[in-house]
């Protein structure tokens, strides 16, 4: 059953601060729509080179690490803890820069985690991944929905891309908190420089290598957040993406949380007598 995560997590593994953790965003040439953003994303300050993980490149902005291939994001296994392996780097999450394919040929700009829950096990998963297995969400897929939302508006994109929400859908295995951001939905798509530079900015903006506060950064606040977890969908979820576009609902949470903090009660008329 498709999953997805719109907050900000609180615990999913043990995590021994002592050992310097990164964010691994992973690239690879044979996919334009991949390619294309992280290239813009490297003409950004601040980057310069980093070890080798066999014959992948890497580039190192402060805690983030961009890891560049030449092989099918959705095969490439166990990249965390391979990269952990190698540098003694622990990764903290991992972000995949891929193409986005749809029926429709919409454009779109789309964020989903990735995994295949939904297969039995004598099943064969299309594109990576393991039946009955799923990555543990990202937590800044809600936040970083937001922030692209804004992104596309600001540079123009919208309506003539869509932003949007998918559930699991495919691999490749990781260990860490993972999702995927896309372009789509065709090589005409896959190639433009403009959503190309808006998902570079998406990463730039949303790590903090702009020198702004990281968007969506589960760590921030003693981890003291709550999160939404997704249950179930198709292969879009937009019941879910309205919970996390809706600014009716964050309102509402804000302003119930205020009046919690102030000891305020908050019922019907009746839960008062």
């Amino acid at each position: 059953m498709p999953w997805f995560l719109t907050g900000r997590l609180t615990s999913f593994r043990s995590l021994t601060f002592s050992r310097n953790m990164v964010t691994l965003v992973v690239a690879t040439t044979i996919d334009p729509a991949s390619i294309g953003p992280a290239s813009a994303l490297l003409s950004m300050p601040g980057w310069h080179p980093g070890p080798f993980l066999q014959d992948m490149a890497s580039f190192v902005n402060k805690d983030v690490r961009l890891l560049k291939h030449d092989y099918s994001n959705v095969r490439e296994d166990h990249l965390d803890k391979r990269w952990e392996a190698a540098t003694g780097e622990v990764v903290d999450e991992v972000i995949f820069l891929s193409r986005h394919t749809a029926a429709s040929n919409r454009p779109a700009l789309t964020i989903h985690p990735i995994g295949v829950p939904h297969l039995r096990e004598d099943e064969v998963p299309p594109a990576g991944g393991k039946p009955g297995w799923a990555a543990p969400p990202n937590a800044r897929m809600g936040p970083w929905l937001r922030l692209l939302k804004g992104i596309a508006e600001s540079h123009n994109l919208t309506p003539e891309f869509e932003v949007t929400l998918e559930a699991t859908h495919h691999g490749p295995l990781t260990d860490s908190p993972t999702m995927f951001v896309e372009i789509g939905s065709t090589e005409e798509y896959w190639k433009r420089q403009d959503a190309a530079q808006a998902i570079a900015l998406l990463v730039w903006k949303g790590l903090g290598l702009d020198g702004g506060i990281p968007v969506g950064d589960w760590r921030r606040n003693n981890g003291k957040n709550k999160i939404l977890l997704g249950v179930g969908g198709g292969h879009y979820v937009p019941r879910h993406m309205d919970i996390i576009l809706s600014f009716k609902s964050w309102q509402k949470n804000a302003i119930l949380g205020f009046l919690k903090e102030k000891n305020i009660n908050v019922g019907k008329p009746q839960d008062f007598r």
